[in-house]
C-alpha cells in the first residue's frame, strides 16, 4: 500500500468512497456532487481541498486496473481567529472491506503529518456520536472530543428561506 496526494484521474474512485460513506452515515442519497465538481474544485488555481489515496495493487485476475484506491483523506485549510491556519479533515474513508488493514491509520498519519509540514496549530474534523470505534480510535492517538460544541448547518433550502424572509422585511 502508499499513501500519496490524489491527483484528478483518482476522482471516480474518491466519488465511490465518498457514496460508501454516505451509505454508512445513513444518508445515501445526500451525495450532490460529480466526478467533474470534484475535479474543478480540487485541482483549480486555488483548490478548495487537497486527497491523499491510499493505494494498492489491484487482483493480479483484474487486467483493467493494476492499481486499485481503498480510501482517502479529504482535507481543506481553514483559519481559526485563536490559532491561525488549521487543518479541517473533511472526511477519513477506508473501503468496507478493506477496513483493518492499516489503510485508515495510514491516511490519518498523513494528515497529521501534512499538519506539521504547515506548520499548523489545530486539526479539526467531525465524528458522529454513534461511532464509537472511530471515537475511541481518535482519542487513543491524543485527539480531543468536544462534546460542549455543536455542528451548525444551513442547507440549500434553509439559505433560500432566509434570503427570503430578509428580502420581504426590507
Amino acid at each position: 500500500m502508499i499513501i500519496r496526494k490524489g491527483v484528478p484521474a483518482d476522482m471516480p474512485s474518491v466519488l465511490e468512497l465518498i457514496k460508501e460513506l454516505a451509505i454508512f452515515e445513513k444518508e445515501p442519497d445526500a451525495v450532490v456532487i460529480a466526478v467533474d465538481d470534484l475535479i474543478r474544485d480540487g485541482f483549480a488555481e486555488n483548490p478548495l481541498f487537497h486527497t491523499f489515496v491510499a493505494e494498492v495493487d489491484q487482483d493480479p485476475s483484474d487486467s483493467q486496473q493494476a492499481k486499485q484506491i481503498i480510501g482517502i483523506a479529504l482535507y481543506y485549510y481553514r483559519y481559526s481567529t485563536w490559532k491561525g491556519k488549521t487543518i479541517h479533515l473533511e472526511d477519513l474513508i477506508v473501503k468496507e472491506e478493506k477496513r483493518g488493514t492499516g489503510a485508515g491509520f495510514a491516511l490519518y498519519s498523513e494528515i497529521i503529518a501534512q499538519a506539521k509540514r504547515d506548520n499548523v496549530r489545530r486539526i479539526e474534523w467531525n465524528v458522529l456520536d454513534w461511532n464509537t470505534p472511530a471515537i475511541e480510535f481518535y482519542k487513543k492517538s491524543g485527539a480531543k472530543i468536544l462534546d460542549d460544541w455543536r455542528v451548525v448547518q444551513m442547507d440549500e433550502i434553509a439559505i433560500s428561506n432566509f434570503l427570503m424572509n430578509l428580502k420581504s422585511k426590507k
